[in-house]
């Protein structure tokens, strides 16, 4: 299962490179300042990093199986040991998809560096506080599920469509029409993915006010979900436990 994914993310990111130079092969100018180099930059980091800014502990099967409720009985914060095992699970991509796909990268003909020397050090805090907003999210959700105590699984879909379609992970702010990106970007969504990548790639506002905005919502999402979280553990139930 796990080596079927990581291969399906290599297949991917070969396909979607290859789209954007079909549907950018007459612009050369690019869209919105983006140009075609800059968005295949793009779309390489967001898959190199796709599992640190999707930022999911995997909690909901915790929730199905019932297994949840052991969990609070180890001598260690709960939140804590998800995010330690979530990192763990990292170490798989790194080496099935993020080492196979900088070594693709003159291949695909696409450059892996950031913008500059700054930009790469700004993605690197970025790239941070988007986990923490990202976990931040799951934990809201996780909650819910719990709160509900229906299907878990069309809240877990649910989750999934918001992080593919409103975190500029798969398709840039830039590319949307009617100034939507313009919106999306003020939406805690945009800090999951979206402004470490204009970041690293040098696109859209400001690092500083980029930055400013994903503090914002990693401090404001990391209280309520700490709220919401000692809300509705009271009220776990073990779906088949």
């Amino acid at each position: 299962h796990f080596l079927l994914n990581e291969l399906l993310r290599l297949i991917r990111v070969a396909l979607v490179l290859s789209l954007w130079r079909i549907l950018l092969k007459d612009r050369p100018e690019g869209v919105d300042g983006m140009t075609l180099s800059t968005l295949l930059t793009y779309t390489l980091i967001a898959e190199l990093f796709a599992e640190q800014m999707a930022a999911q502990t995997g909690i909901e099967d915790l929730i199905w199986n019932g297994t949840i409720l052991t969990r609070f009985l180890q001598p260690m914060p709960f939140v804590g040991v998800l995010s330690a095992e979530m990192v763990g699970r990292w170490r798989v991509g790194l080496w099935l998809v993020t080492i196979p796909l900088l070594l693709l990268c003159p291949f695909f003909g696409v450059s892996p560096l950031p913008a500059s020397i700054t930009a790469g050090v700004l993605f690197t805090v970025s790239l941070s506080l988007a986990v923490i907003v990202g976990l931040a999210l799951d934990t809201i959700s996780a909650s819910f599920m719990i709160v509900w105590g229906g299907n878990i699984w069309i809240l877990s879909d649910l989750r999934n469509a918001v992080v593919t379609l409103l975190t500029g992970a798969f398709l840039p702010y830039a590319l949307l029409p009617y100034g939507i990106g313009k919106v999306f970007a003020w939406l805690p969504f945009a800090a999951m993915a979206s402004t470490p990548l204009q970041i690293f790639t040098g696109t859209g506002d400001s690092p500083l006010k980029l930055l400013a905005l994903q503090l914002f919502w990693a401090i404001t999402l990391t209280f309520t979900a700490v709220k919401v979280w000692n809300f509705s553990r009271e009220r776990i139930v073990g779906q088949g436990g």
